[in-house]
């Protein structure tokens, strides 16, 4: 699987009158998987990184539910893309096995990440190195 091509923006149904704004994420639904753990990001300088590790079973949609970020993903292969998360109803999927940075947060940012596992700490590659190694190991099984 390509999964630089993976990393996808979503888009979310708004419902909205004289009232406000409503959206609504349903897990295997909406997003690719059923929602185990969720957790947000506020409070960060625009010059902070956050992330900087992949998951080695995780799949993660973030939306920035208040002001923007951006969000950084590699595939350990020399690929990267960035997305700019500007829009409470837009969110962006993180397949397993993805490098991720969120950097570039408004004074009003609150990031939500929606993940697919429990927290596991074994799980995490938190060198990019390590990382890199990694994939292309699975890329020579996988040949």
């Amino acid at each position: 699987m390509d999964m630089i091509n993976s990393a996808c923006f979503i888009e979310f149904a708004e419902h909205g009158d004289e009232r406000g704004n409503l959206v609504v994420v349903e897990g295997e639904k909406d997003i690719p998987f059923a929602i185990q753990r969720v957790f947000y990001i506020y409070g960060s300088d625009p010059d902070i990184i956050r992330g900087r590790h992949a998951n080695r079973r995780s799949e993660f949609v973030l939306v920035n539910v208040a002001g923007k970020s951006k969000v950084k993903v590699m595939d350990g292969l020399g690929n990267e893309v960035v997305f700019c998360l500007n829009r409470p109803r837009t969110g962006v999927y993180i397949p397993r096995m993805a490098w991720k940075e969120m950097y570039d947060f408004s004074p009003d940012s609150v990031l939500l990440c929606l993940a697919s596992e429990h927290y596991d700490e074994s799980e995490y590659i938190r060198e990019y190195d390590e990382f890199e190694a990694e994939v292309r190991a699975a890329r020579a099984d996988a040949e």
